[in-house]
């Protein structure tokens, strides 16, 4: 028999994902006669006579024979939750629902998404959200896109138009070929763009008759399960509630679940085997008495559903890791299978690499995923809070690398112990509970790292520089010898050595002031006072004279390689420098 396709909804912070997916609950719920809406635990199931009489209007001229008994959609949307219904290889999502605000177009969290569907290889189409901000829209409550832009004028349906094709552009960059839903014209190559209103409904019968479509179409294969098989899940999070104590909430995508089944799942400790206690679905909403009162028992579930799970030592899993329910002839078999995922997913190695830390294996597979696409090394990748071993390890990374002795850490806390060690130590720890935002502090910190490395790689070099002594402004003849001097080009600091126009080294400048303050350095244009150790006004100097800092050649070549940091005036300096170097070589 075909199960449910299980759908999630990702995209920007802000862009309506929420609204989407409550938008469907509402319509569903307001579709009763019709079978209305079946909430699971952490999902929502619109059957396939709910989604028929939604999209009634249109589906007269499309003749599509349904076999699927509807859509199961994930109730928490956004990547953090698509990341925790992974399994070996993929995802257990079956399609999901890329949503783009319209008036702002992709932002960072829209990449990012491209890239997790991309890494999980689950096929998306794109509700291209919020049309009833355009300007000049106007809204028909629950309309199918169809029919709502018949009724818009056309310069309205021209805007719309050419905000889908930013979209198109977008998603061509990143290898996606795509176009305005009722355009397509191959089904498997284009990816399907629904202008789409949360807040109005409209196009949300195309967006569900799609899915439902695609999903029918070409995941039949998929979608195909023997039911009578011992169930596969994922953990999707571990919860406390009133009367039961810490239960899983668990989407289960093959075969059965009963109550008495033994069960194996992942935990910070490996494989662990329990029995199921007692399958937990929520009750109607007109049944609910109170909070205490939300669920019923059942004796078993078929996929695709989302149940609760209550067995001893659950709470020990970690979210996103698989469950299955185990038979004694295929335990070890079983076991074995979940040791060498948890491997893949868990890691340390020696290799000069980021320490990465999350809070469960879909998100640790994620950012995993995401670091070594931008070319990133990881040393160690772990379930967990930071440690103070972590910082350990990070350090003696940093020894040999200082932009990798990093610990990247997804939604943890970190413990005392690590946070005073990382202080000592001066070991960065990044922590973020946004993937994107995890990432960007990263490149952030990456940037900062160039820039005080560059910083401490200048300040030992010789900079290029040149000054003139002031007529009137000798302040003392020799040893050293003070004068006051104009900054022509570039820039002076104490210990730079200087020489003439004619290529004679004269001294090392000891130190520079200004109005009795000692300086760092002087740069183009300022009038200092300069203390050079070497020479004597009147033998090796003399009022009026132009001097040049006397460039080492390596420290020439270095100051070349990052030129593009200072102003043009230091080059022409250097090339000056360099003329009257080749002079005194010859």
């Amino acid at each position: 028999m075909l199960r449910q396709p299980i759908v999630t909804v990702l995209g920007h912070v802000d862009h309506g994902k929420t609204t989407i997916l409550d938008r469907i609950r509402r319509t569903s719920v307001h579709s009763k006669e019709a079978g209305g809406i079946t909430q699971h635990i952490g999902a929502s199931e619109v059957p396939i006579d709910a989604i028929k009489e939604i999209a009634k209007p249109i589906l007269q001229s499309l003749p599509i024979k349904f076999k699927i008994p509807g859509l199961l959609f994930i109730d928490t949307p956004g990547h953090e939750a698509f990341t925790n219904l992974r399994k070996r290889g993929g995802s257990i999502a079956d399609l999901a629902v890329l949503v783009v605000d319209i008036t702002q177009g992709f932002q960072p969290q829209t990449y990012e998404a491209l890239e997790i569907l991309k890494n999980f290889k689950v096929p998306f189409v794109v509700a291209a959200n919020k049309i009833d901000l355009l300007p000049g829209w106007r809204s028909k409550e629950d309309y199918p896109i169809t029919l709502s832009m018949k009724e818009q004028d056309e310069e309205v349906l021209n805007l719309l138009d050419a905000k889908i094709y930013e979209i198109v552009a977008e998603l061509g960059k990143h290898g996606f070929a795509s176009e305005r839903f009722d355009r397509v014209t191959d089904f498997t190559r284009e990816v399907l763009i629904i202008p789409v209103s949360g807040k109005t409904g409209e196009g949300i019968p195309e967006l569900l008759l799609y899915l439902a479509g695609l999903a029918q179409k070409y995941l039949e294969n998929r979608l195909d399960v023997d039911i009578n098989k011992p169930g596969k899940g994922v953990i999707l999070e571990i919860k406390e509630d009133v009367g039961l104590g810490k239960t899983a909430t668990v989407i289960l995508y093959e075969g059965r679940m009963r109550r008495g089944d033994e069960i194996l799942y992942i935990t910070q400790d490996g494989v662990k085997k329990s029995r199921i206690r007692a399958l937990l679905r929520p009750k109607p909403l007109d049944e609910i008495r109170s909070p205490r009162d939300k669920f019923r028992s059942v004796e078993e579930v078929v996929a695709a559903a989302g149940v609760k799970v209550a067995a001893p030592g659950i709470e020990e899993a970690i979210p996103g890791s698989p469950i299955v329910v185990s038979t004694p002839e295929r335990e070890e078999e079983l076991k074995k299978e979940l040791e060498r995922e948890m491997g893949e997913l868990e890691f340390e190695t020696d290799d000069v690499g980021v320490i990465v830390k999350a809070d469960t294996l879909g998100t640790l597979e994620a950012l995993v995923g995401l670091l070594r696409k931008r070319g990133v090394p990881i040393r160690k990748a772990q379930i967990g809070n930071i440690s103070r071993k972590d910082v350990v390890e990070a350090y003696t990374v940093k020894q040999q690398d200082r932009y990798r002795g990093v610990i990247l850490g997804f939604n943890v806390d970190v413990d005392k112990n690590a946070e005073a060690e990382a202080k000592a130590k001066g070991v960065p720890i990044i922590v973020d509970n946004v993937i994107y935002r995890l990432l960007e502090k990263y490149e952030q910190f990456l940037e900062e790292e160039r820039e005080r490395e560059m910083r401490e790689v200048l300040e030992k070099l010789v900079l290029p520089g040149k000054i003139q002594i002031l007529p009137g402004y000798v302040f003392r003849r020799s040893d050293p010898a003070i004068v006051g001097v104009r900054v022509l080009g570039g820039v002076i600091r104490p210990k730079y050595p200087l020489m003439r126009e004619d290529g004679k080294v004269i001294g090392t400048i000891r130190g520079i002031q200004s109005e009795g303050r000692p300086l760092e350095e002087a740069k183009e244009g300022m009038e200092v006072a300069v203390a050079i150790d070497g020479p004597m006004v009147g033998r090796h100097i003399d009022e009026g004279d132009v001097l040049y800092t006397d460039v080492p050649k390596e420290h020439a070549r270095e100051f070349l390689k990052r030129s593009y940091l200072f102003p043009s005036s230091y080059v022409e300096v250097l090339k000056e420098i360099f003329e009257i170097q080749k002079k005194r070589r010859e």
